[in-house]
């Protein structure tokens, strides 16, 4: 498969059935590449977040089937969380000096109403990839939230937050595994978030769980956080409308960061957000 990087640009995976939107997810940090890997492979991560995805039953590959229906080849596939669209290891509009190690891109499957944008597979899969070849060491993740893909009015009772359901995964942490972490949501051009801070942040950090402890910080700076690595028109942008969060997260994993995240935009549905929310974590 040819690498995605040299001509990788944002866009929106083509399908006809309904989705909740793009997820975008971007890993900063230190990469150090097992010695044995070819950096020329045909293993990119295009195909490596494709095999992962599709071994864990998280792949949508309907479409694929379909094209090879016509074809006369298979027809069997099943629905999946997201639709693959694009993946590297660089990025042609990544900010220098970012740190940038691996980036990914797919269309969300619409999901069930009792169920929360699928984040925290999401990123899993991106750091099973972004490991299999080397060594990492995340100082940030950036997740694009579809949270436009999020109907709060249709879910039900028992489910109003669906993301907050399974706290408890995190219960068993070491309490030694904390680690402060600055959070940053923002709307982009959309001026609401700043406008209902105190209320998102009630949603974010409620009292009963302890994936993320913490509050608003109104004095770290917003250029402390990575600019995204795609073009300003491919969700809201650019980030000037958000809010900062100081706290502490469960552990540093991509598994915590993607409860969170998920947290997140449930959190922004239920508050009345309508378009893309650039969620960004780094650690303190």
């Amino acid at each position: 498969m040819p690498e995605q990087d040299a001509t990788a640009q944002p866009g929106v995976a083509p399908t006809a059935r309904p989705t909740a939107g793009t997820m975008f997810a971007a890993l900063y940090g230190e990469h150090v590449p097992h010695a044995w890997h070819d950096p020329a492979s045909e293993h990119d991560a295009y195909q490596l977040f494709h095999q992962r995805s599709l071994a864990m039953g998280w792949l949508d590959d309907r479409a694929g089937a379909e094209q090879g229906n016509a074809s006369g080849g298979r027809t069997l596939a099943a629905p999946g969380l997201w639709a693959m669209n694009d993946a590297g290891w660089s990025h042609p509009l990544a900010a220098p000096g970012s740190n940038l190690i691996s980036w990914f891109q797919v269309e969300a499957s619409a999901s069930a109403d009792d169920r929360p944008l699928p984040l925290q597979p999401f990123l899993r899969c991106a750091q099973d990839t972004t490991e299999r070849i080397g060594a990492v060491r995340l100082t940030a993740v950036q997740v694009l939230l579809p949270v436009q893909g999020i109907d709060a009015s249709d879910r039900p009772p028992y489910a109003m937050m669906p993301s907050m359901r399974t706290p408890d995964w995190f219960g068993e942490c070491d309490p030694r595994a904390r680690v402060p972490v600055k959070v940053r949501i923002d709307g982009g051009l959309d001026p609401s978030i700043p406008v209902v801070a105190p209320q998102f942040a009630r949603r974010v950090v409620p009292p009963d769980q302890n994936v993320f402890t913490g509050g608003i910080d109104e004095d770290f700076p917003s250029g402390g956080f990575p600019t995204p690595p795609f073009d300003d028109r491919f969700w809201n942008g650019p980030p000037l409308h958000g809010m900062t969060l100081s706290g502490e997260l469960a552990e540093w994993s991509c598994d915590a960061i993607g409860s969170l995240a998920a947290t997140v935009a449930d959190s922004a549905a239920q508050i009345g957000i309508r378009t893309p929310v650039l969620f960004t974590v780094v650690r303190n």
